[in-house]
């Protein structure tokens, strides 16, 4: 099930989801508008190994915002820091910003009961686009947990997102074993 407005609401009432900034009126009827940080990272090597460490660039969109171009991968972050202890969050990009070319993610759209930080966006763009810090990017959906979770996204020792960072993360897939 999909929480509505007022289950939102009243999840944040009791600190369950909890969103900062907070704005009421990004509260759609089931959904929760997110927005672009400042924040940006792309990869430093034309080539990215899955079995490393891959340094990125972390740069800022000034006010005259910045383009994106086509080919590369972006890793951009939400303004907001949200923790979901009862439910599962999923982001999904706003359907203004798919029709400008804009995919917010590639496969990490879902996060988990207990996930607590910014999302970070694996952001890439159909076409050459200027995108700007603040501007709604994506939208939370939260959906309901049947059973007890017996061990949350932050209380996991593999988990491995958790340090909290206003930045884009990049990948973390060269601390698992394959």
């Amino acid at each position: 099930m999909i929480l509505s407005d007022s289950s939102i609401l009243h999840a944040i009432e009791k600190k369950d989801i909890v969103i900062e900034p907070y704005d009421r009126s990004c509260l759609g009827t089931n959904s929760y508008d997110v927005h672009l940080s400042k924040f940006l990272a792309c990869y430093v090597d034309d080539v990215i190994d899955a079995k490393r460490h891959n340094q990125v660039k972390h740069f800022e969109i000034d006010q005259t915002g910045i383009v994106l171009n086509p080919g590369k991968t972006y890793l951009g972050s939400t303004l907001e820091y949200t923790e979901t202890h009862q439910c599962v969050p999923f982001l999904e990009g706003k359907s203004s910003v798919g029709r400008l070319g804009i995919d917010i993610h590639a496969t990490a759209g879902k996060g988990d009961v207990g996930f607590c930080n910014h999302w970070t966006l694996e952001i890439s763009v159909s076409q050459s686009v200027r995108v700007y810090a603040g501007m709604p990017i994506g939208q939370l959906i939260y959906f309901m947990v049947e059973g007890n979770v017996e061990v949350d996204y932050s209380s996991k020792a593999s988990a491995k997102y958790n340090q909290r960072s206003p930045k884009p993360v990049e990948s973390m897939m060269w601390k698992n074993t394959f």
